[in-house]
């Protein structure tokens, strides 16, 4: 149809320049003067120039751009202190709405894209790089291609880098589980990395290990089960296969070869696929995107040169890494004061007096506490590292802290009488054997005239005093009143000060070595082999989700007469139910099934479960329907 108009997809106008050109350049320096010299500063400024860019109206001084965003007290006092140059230089009465002779001329990125305008715009000051990308989407020339994004890959020697590697060697061997535990994998990934697992540096709240979430967000990383399992994923594993042959590269390099400088690279050389970038940030991919093209080519050099060889840097950190490796799970003497640990609800809570007056006696003594949650005891020791304070900071860095073997329980008689009746009782003592402490103590606090008028008479609270003492193995410690508990918490931490003084503390983990006890402990000499304090507390959590096994513990010990070690020695024989069900079914007759747990030895006397407790435990799992 000659006589209709032809159709306009859309139209092309110019773009108003900026109002404040003499601003516009001068932030414009400032970035690109704190882009030379590598400062994160330079977002800041870059925020800036684009809040000033959509800006339509002029400002008279610095001052009134603090109703722009990102503009703060900071910038404004620089963009002050060069406009009062600038008058100095030019006269009261110079225009800052026009630049200076010479200057090049501030302006946004044009849409045109014949070759002039895009010679012009180099010389520019372009507000943002986005904004330049997505003109060149939308009008750029045909033969332009649009930037690859670049794969993740950790730092070298960094923590992510020594976790892909450490999981894919434990793949690697014949009969390998596929996956490895919290604990288990920092033991083994910390000979790769520079950094500490378990400890930050000074200054920074972040280890090695905070780079797992970033695996597992790229997908490289998966996480299961509780008590947590990590192994690689599809991803994961290929990432893992080429840091190791790079890996294997670089040791198989003579030393000749990596102090010589590598010359230009060949085309072979720059493919992707080639050479694995492990010089690559760790940053997310927006600060990917901020990258300048010089910091390209510094991070290919980098790349080149670590394909090549070690950088002088690798071989800084590694000299730092192999100096304070020995040192990493240990407390040499004279490093660590032995400090008490409050539970928090020792000192709030109930009769607010009688809580405070603990506190005060302590401080009194002059023992050095902490006040902090406890998931199991009320109080327990911890050595604690020294650590000097860091210049400029207002608080020094936390040190390593290990568990001494020593925790207390501390029950008045009224509480105690509380939890016989609520059965709280039972299950503390349970979770205080199981705390991985070995030297548990009762604080039982209060006189025998006390317990005159409680809902339990005074022999079953004497009773069960002695029952903890005696069956189940825990030292138990009468006092009278407040002072005399926080006496005793003196005295003890006095001598636990003197007993651990010339010693060396190892820390060690529960999930790799269990609870075994250590040479050292059976002749009659302190455990030296101790767990941190966050591991401790991790796996004292009352409410954590619970394994099977845990489970049908505490399934046992519901029935009457089934206390904890019966518990415990059922557990050793069938640690789930299935495995319990399986037994009862190979069982030929109905009296072999009811007598099929009557033999199991228990405590330390080793005596057996008996037949009732059994036929109890048979008619439970066994009898269809209700139980009469």
């Amino acid at each position: 149809m000659p006589g209709c108009k032809p159709v306009r997809f859309g139209r092309k106008r110019a773009l108003p320049s900026c109002p404040n050109p003499l601003f516009l350049l001068w932030l414009t320096e400032l970035r690109d003067e704190a882009k030379e010299k590598g400062l994160k500063i330079q977002y800041t400024y870059q925020k800036a120039i684009n809040s000033l860019n959509k800006y339509p109206l002029p400002l008279k001084n610095a001052k009134e751009a603090k109703i722009l965003k990102n503009f703060g007290d900071g910038i404004c006092k620089i963009l002050d202190d060069k406009l009062q140059r600038h008058y100095r230089q030019n006269g009261p009465n110079a225009s800052i709405h026009s630049l200076p002779k010479g200057a090049p001329p501030p302006g946004r990125t044009n849409n045109n894209n014949n070759s002039s305008s895009s010679s012009n715009n180099s010389n520019t000051l372009a507000p943002s790089r986005k904004r330049n990308d997505a003109g060149k989407d939308r009008g750029g020339d045909a033969g332009t291609k649009k930037k690859k994004k670049r794969d993740y890959v950790p730092l070298q020697r960094s923590g992510g880098y020594a976790v892909l590697l450490t999981l894919y060697r434990q793949q690697q061997i014949p009969g390998s589980k596929g996956y490895m535990f919290k604990m288990e994998l920092q033991s083994e990934a910390q000979p790769l990395c520079d950094k500490s697992f378990s400890v930050p540096d000074l200054g920074s709240k972040y280890t090695a290990w905070s780079s797992v979430s970033t695996l597992i967000q790229k997908n490289l990383l998966m996480k299961t089960h509780n008590p947590a399992r990590y192994s690689l994923t599809d991803e994961g594993l290929a990432l893992a296969e080429r840091l190791e042959s790079v890996e294997k590269e670089r040791r198989n390099v003579p030393v000749e070869d990596r102090r010589g400088a590598a010359g230009p690279a060949g085309p072979a050389d720059q493919e992707e696929d080639a050479v694995v970038d492990l010089t690559a940030s760790d940053d997310d991919e927006e600060e990917e995107e901020r990258e300048s093209l010089s910091e390209r080519a510094t991070g290919e050099t980098q790349s080149s040169d670590y394909a090549g060889g070690l950088s002088l840097l690798g071989k800084t950190q590694v000299t730092m890494a192999t100096s304070r490796k020995p040192n990493r799970d240990c407390l040499l003497p004279g490093t660590y004061d032995v400090i008490l640990c409050v539970d928090f609800i020792e000192t709030t809570g109930g009769s607010h007096y009688r809580k405070q007056e603990l506190v005060k006696e302590l401080r009194r003594n002059g023992v050095g506490f902490d006040v902090r949650k406890l998931n199991v005891g009320d109080f327990l020791w911890v050595a604690r590292e020294k650590v000097a304070p860091v210049p400029g900071q207002l608080r020094a860095p936390a040190g390593r802290e290990l568990v001494l073997d020593y925790i207390i329980e501390r029950k008045r008689m009224d509480d105690l009488c509380g939890s016989i009746i609520d059965g709280r009782f039972r299950e503390q003592k349970f979770r205080l054997k199981r705390c991985g402490l070995r030297r548990p103590i009762y604080l039982v606090e209060g006189s025998s005239s006390s317990a005159a008028h409680l809902s339990l008479p005074e022999a079953t609270l004497q009773q069960a005093i002695v029952n903890t003492q005696v069956v189940d193995g825990f030292f138990v410690k009468r006092v009278q009143d407040v002072r005399e508990s926080a006496a005793y918490l003196t005295v003890m931490t006095r001598y636990l000060s003197k007993l651990y003084q010339n010693r060396t503390l190892v820390c060690r983990s529960r999930e790799l070595e269990g609870d075994v006890p250590s040479d050292e402990e059976e002749r009659g000499n302190p455990s030296c082999s101790l767990i941190s304090f966050a591991e401790f507390n991790h796996g004292a959590v009352k409410n954590k989700c619970q394994t099977v096994r845990e489970v049908f513990a505490r399934q046992l010990m519901q029935i009457s007469g089934l206390s904890g070690d019966k518990a415990a020695a059922i557990l050793e024989q069938y640690g789930t139910p299935h495995s319990l069900l399986a037994a009862y079914e190979k069982c030929g007759s109905e009296s072999e099934k009811e007598k099929l747990l009557s033999c199991i030895r228990y405590g330390k006397l080793k005596r057996n479960l008996g037949p009732a407790l059994s036929r109890t435990v048979y008619q439970l799992y066994c009898t269809p329907g209700a139980l009469t």
